[in-house]
């Protein structure tokens, strides 16, 4: 996406595509698989995202899809694989100097260095691994394998690692708090400002020293967004309970409650404001879904209202209905969509010259007069 200054004494610039996207499916059993890989990754993306020397190892269809997003001198690869052996490093690679972290959801990687020091290195789904990329790694990917891989400049996080790798379990509260801002930035990316990038990616190197630490530091206001946005994930499996509060959340993402309260309220709504309005619409949802038979009671009782006063007051404070009208409101809507596209569907059909057939039974009765008459065909439409 280009963009350029709008007046004629801004300074004008244009923002670059930061994304690409690889999908290259090699047939089982090519003898020439690695080159047939090579070719088409080429032909999608060019060396906007640079191949490692690799070979499928399966006698099935290989399968690689890479979301690449670069964000300033930081690359975020969200990556599928099949089965798939190479290697990192080596002259003119792009990963080298750099920390590299996998963030495992399903597989696994392997890794060993290439000179033969050290031991395997294996990553399973659920866990993370950091590594110093010099000297260059040999790696292997197991079937079906998805991951996050982020590139980073080894500057300001080597001296935290030295050369040694870490590992550890990806529901560690830095590693969540970290992946919630990746989401966040790589979801916008194509759309950001060369000065957000650029924030973007130092709050990304300060989110990255936490997961090699071990802790976040709280007191650094550009991390507010992303401890925000962790927390709210959290929230989400957290809201149908009746003990949920700030100290509970706060120990969650091993943050003071002061941290959480001032992360909410640099995104302008307070954290239990935020607690209370998700329960409210997630109460509604369950009302208002296709076949609900909950009454205001019993959703108040599962989305952690103390009693249906309490959800009634909230909901009627906030959308300046009661559960009850809100339902019948919402009822009354979805059954004006129905009829629309039934008509939609009659009039696309009639102008088509297909025979229509009646509609009949409770699609029938739901209908208003006109709609009715067109459908009918005793209303002239368009």
């Amino acid at each position: 996406m280009a963009r350029r200054g709008d007046s004629a004494s801004a300074v004008d610039f244009v923002w670059e595509t930061r994304t690409h996207l690889v999908d290259v499916t090699v047939p089982g059993g090519a003898p020439d698989a690695s080159d047939l890989l090579r070719r088409d990754w080429e032909a999608q993306v060019g060396d906007a995202v640079p191949i490692p020397p690799c070979r499928p190892v399966t006698d099935d269809d290989y399968r690689v899809r890479i979301h690449h997003s670069k964000v300033a001198d930081m690359v975020v690869d969200d990556v599928y694989s099949d089965s798939i052996v190479g290697g990192t490093g080596g002259t003119f690679n792009h990963l080298n100097d750099c920390v590299v972290l996998h963030v495992v959801r399903r597989g696994g990687w392997r890794f060993g260095r290439s000179d033969g020091a050290g031991d395997t290195v294996e990553v399973s789904a659920g866990q993370f691994l950091a590594r110093y990329n010099a000297p260059s790694w040999d790696f292997g990917i197991s079937s079906r394998t998805a991951s996050q891989v982020l590139i980073l400049p080894a500057g300001e996080l080597r001296p935290l690692m030295g050369d040694r790798h870490l590992a550890g379990p990806c529901d560690g509260a830095p590693l969540r708090v970290l992946m919630a801002h990746v989401e966040t930035v790589t979801s916008v990316l194509d759309d950001l400002s060369p000065a957000a990038v650029q924030a973007a990616r130092n709050a990304m190197t300060e989110l990255v020293k936490g997961v090699l630490t071990g802790g976040v530091d709280g007191d650094e206001p550009q991390l507010a967004p992303a401890l925000a946005g962790a927390a709210q994930r959290i929230l989400e499996g957290l809201l149908t309970e009746p003990e949920l509060s700030p100290r509970l959340l706060a120990r969650e993402l091993n943050v003071s409650v002061r941290t959480l309260h001032r992360a909410f309220a640099d995104q302008g709504e307070p954290l239990m404001a935020y607690v209370r309005r998700r329960r409210i619409e997630r109460a509604l949802q369950d009302l208002t879904s296709p076949g609900s038979r909950l009454s205001v009671r019993q959703a108040a009782a599962r989305w952690g209202f103390a009693d249906s006063s309490h959800f009634v007051r909230a909901c009627k404070k906030r959308y300046g209905q009661t559960p009850s009208q809100y339902a019948r409101i919402h009822a009354d809507l979805s059954e004006g969509a129905v009829e629309r596209e039934v008509v939609r569907s009659v009039v696309q059909d009639r102008q088509a010259g297909v025979e229509v057939a009646p509609v009949q039974g409770d699609v029938e009765q739901g209908l208003g007069d006109r709609a009715r008459e067109i459908v009918g065909g005793r209303e002239a439409v368009g």
